[in-house]
């Protein structure tokens, strides 16, 4: 007795026998053959085949998804990344064995019918109407083709793909009009490919030679018999005769496909036989999909060239459009990324921090002169895994690219862009200012419109050591990173030129915001990406040429057989200071590497400059620095802003006190000097700073600031310290720590706290 649905309505006895009388009528009239309606069976179909006729003629095929694959700049796979992991092959490429095995077992008079087989449909009626229900499908290879593309079209969305896939008259009389078109447009052997390359073999596996690799580790041309009839066991109900999880009825599944391969004639019954008594043989390979596989860790990169895909508008003019072209894949994506950079820039973090440490660092390498990415990482691997110290949090680059909320304070690293603003201002390369070891923030101090900014609280800002005071000259000012020298340059030219600087090198903050305009920017207060500052000291390197960064060269895109090349985004260069300005600065970064804060980071085989960054209570701690062709930049902290380092242990290494030379600035010197191991070593242009050689005024106690390397306990010229530096760095033989800031909090305007950090 035929059962009825739920809340009554049609038995599935007599939904098959409707479906029978729109087959059968829509089928003769499409072919030009003229039934009569018989009492309630052409009723039914009467209405029916005018909705048919009321269908669109054509249909759109999308094309398929595929895997897309990230290289790197020599042409390596970084990672495979996939919506449906998939590989379009023609059918020349798959094994003849499983040609014949899906035909056996879905339609094995594919060969012999239009797109309906009225034979089969007769059949099927007489199964399900014994059974009581609906024990055997109607549709031919055709139709489950063209129901494939309606789930191929309906993506991810849950509602489409319900909606092309739910078991109503309506849905099989569109298959049906479409499944006559494909035959008449395509023919058997296309039909049979299209479908191969289609269908859902379970696993993540989508089409037959992602099926192949999946479960036997080998491509869909050298399927054996036995392989075939498994594979084409699955595609019925792939979670049922799954065969990693329930070995025992897939290979009844296989057993039963070779049975009836036999049965068809494709291959002898002694055949069937003998691989019915083979084992499965699996072999199978893990899915490998998304940015999680990347190698050399470059998962953070990776990450990083998603993200440009679908917020660049060269890839599409909305986000729905730039979604849908990377989930449907078949993406060949070059990109800038340098394996002999990436290696060094991982290397070198491993070296010096370790996962489990309580802070993390993060290393961006950026080519001047032309914006690209070489090399990108951070001691935290890319991973979701929390007890494993994973993160998905790219440290190294903007908020909206995947990376922390704000950035992160970059201390004394900010310095030189007001030099820079300074210079560009007519400010000569000695100038000079008082430099008192404690001071009041000056006040007023001209913005970029009327209002100017005024101290109201009388806020005071200091230099690291009470040694510490002027007057300066900007050169020795830079080398010993001296707070109040920089206060005074940016109350001297105004707020409005280092602004007009930054906005011209794209410094901005983490969140996007622009900077703020107050005198506390001259230290470092706000937060920013390393990419971003990477980007802005490349400036220097290029001589004054600022270029966007860039982390794809090239894309192309498979679809079906054919493929096409996309645009991809260009690195915009512009002048951002003059050539004069940029060669000065380079000169005194140099100085910082050669006999400032930043020895420790120097390198020795070429001219290298750079500068070092500690922001208040040792949270972040920094080293930016670059050669005429390569820039780079370091940050060490802890993405919650919760660290003091102090007394921490780093890597393997205890630090009393943690500062941009110490650090940072050895994962600088490291990366660097991997990265640029049998590159070029060009020099900078040289420009002549004046010397004054009058010792600048010290304390009055002898500890005077001189034009030396040093800054110990000399006699009054500064020169060859005794590892006591006046800065706190005891035994570093005359080096010197970077000096820490403090600055008041409601000099913030428009601050967002730096607390809330995701990771």
């Amino acid at each position: 007795m035929s059962k009825k649905r739920s809340g009554g309505g049609l038995s599935a006895t007599q939904q098959a026998a409707k479906f029978l009388g729109v087959s059968v009528l829509s089928g003769a009239v499409l072919a030009g053959i003229a039934l009569p309606a018989v009492g309630a069976l052409g009723l039914a179909a009467k209405g029916s085949v005018e909705s048919f006729d009321e269908l669109p003629a054509n249909l759109k095929t999308p094309p398929l998804s595929q895997r897309t694959t990230i290289l790197d700049a020599k042409g390596g796979t970084i990672a495979t990344v996939y919506s449906r992991d998939r590989t379009v092959v023609e059918l020349k490429d798959i094994s003849p064995y499983m040609q014949q095995a899906i035909v056996a077992i879905e339609d094995s008079r594919f060969y012999q019918h239009g797109a309906v087989d009225l034979k089969g449909v007769l059949r099927a009626l007489n199964q399900n109407a014994q059974s009581g229900g609906v024990a055997q499908g109607a549709s031919t290879l055709t139709q489950q083709y063209v129901k494939n593309v309606f789930v191929e079209e309906a993506g991810d969305d849950p509602t489409k793909v319900a909606q092309a896939t739910q078991q109503t008259i309506g849905r099989k009389i569109r298959e049906l009009k479409y499944a006559i078109q494909v035959e008449e447009e395509l023919g058997k052997k296309k039909i049979l490919e299209n479908y191969l390359n289609i269908t859902f073999f379970g696993q993540q596996a989508y089409g037959i030679e992602a099926a192949a690799q999946r479960y036997f580790s080998t491509s869909a041309k050298d399927l054996t018999l036995a392989q075939s009839a498994l594979l084409a066991g699955i595609v019925q109900s792939p979670s049922r005769y799954d065969p990693v999880n329930d070995e025992a009825e897939a290979t009844k599944r296989r057993n039963v496909v070779l049975q009836r391969m036999a049965e068809v004639g494709d291959i002898s019954r002694a055949e069937a036989a003998k691989a019915q008594k083979e084992k499965l043989g699996l072999k199978v390979s893990k899915p490998r999909n998304g940015c999680i596989t990347a190698v050399d860790g470059a998962g953070f990169f990776c990450d990083y060239v998603r993200n440009v895909f679908l917020t660049d508008p060269v890839f599409g003019k909305t986000k729905e459009e730039r979604a849908k072209t990377w989930n449907q894949g078949g993406l060949t994506i070059k990109t800038t990324l340098d394996p002999q950079a990436q290696d060094s820039v991982q290397a070198s973090l491993k070296n010096h921090v370790y996962k489990t440490d309580k802070v993390a660092a993060a290393a961006t390498l950026v080519e001047p002169g032309t914006g690209k990415i070489v090399g990108m990482g951070q001691s935290k691997p890319y991973g979701t895994n929390a007890k494993q110290h994973e993160t998905v949090i790219n440290y190294s680059v903007n908020y909206s690219m995947g990376g922390s909320n704000f950035g992160f304070p970059t201390g004394s690293t900010f310095k030189p862009f007001v030099a820079a603003a300074a210079l560009e201002e007519g400010r000569p390369a000695d100038q000079e200012y008082s430099s008192p070891y404690q001071m009041e923030y000056p006040s007023p101090v001209q913005t970029c419109d009327s209002k100017p900014w005024v101290n109201t609280n009388g806020e005071k800002l200091e230099n690291e050591s009470e040694s510490e005071r002027g007057p300066f000259r900007l050169r020795k000012a830079m080398e010993l990173s001296v707070n109040t020298y920089f206060v005074q340059m940016i109350s001297d030219i105004g707020l409005c030129p280092v602004v007009n600087m930054t906005n011209k090198l794209q410094v901005v903050q983490g969140n996007g915001d622009k900077l703020p305009e107050v005198p506390a920017i001259a230290l470092g207060s706000k937060g920013i990406s390393p990419l971003t500052m990477a980007s802005a000291y490349a400036a220097f390197a290029s001589r004054g040429m600022y270029c966007t960064p860039v982390a794809i060269e090239s894309i192309t895109q498979k679809v079906g057989d054919a493929k096409k090349s996309l645009e991809v985004p260009k690195s915009t260069c512009s002048r951002a200071m003059s050539e004069q300005t940029a060669d000065t600065i380079n000169q005194l970064l140099k100085g910082v590497v050669d006999s400032g804060t930043g020895q420790t980071a120097g390198l020795t085989d070429r001219q290298n400059a750079g500068k070092t960054g500690t922001t208040d209570s040792r949270k972040n701690a920094w080293f930016v620095g670059y050669t005429p062709n390569l820039s780079g930049a370091v940050w060490v902290g802890s993405a919650t802003q919760k660290v003091e380092m102090h007394q921490i242990s780093i890597g393997g290494e205890y630090y009393d006190l943690v500062y941009g030379g110490k650090v940072p600035g050895p994962i600088w010197k490291d990366a660097m000097t991997g990265a640029l191991a049998g590159k070029d070593a060009p020099g900078f242009n040289y420009v002549e700073i004046p010397e004054h050689n009058k010792p600048e005024p010290g304390d009055g106690n002898g500890n005077g600031n001189g034009n030396g390397d040093g800054n110990g306990n000399g006699n009054g010229d500064g020169n060859n310290g005794d590892g006591n530096g006046d800065n706190g760095g005891a035994g570093d033989g005359g080096t010197f720590p970077d000096p820490t800031i403090s600055i008041p909090e409601n000099l913030f305007q428009g601050n967002n706290g730096n607390g809330g950090r995701r990771g």
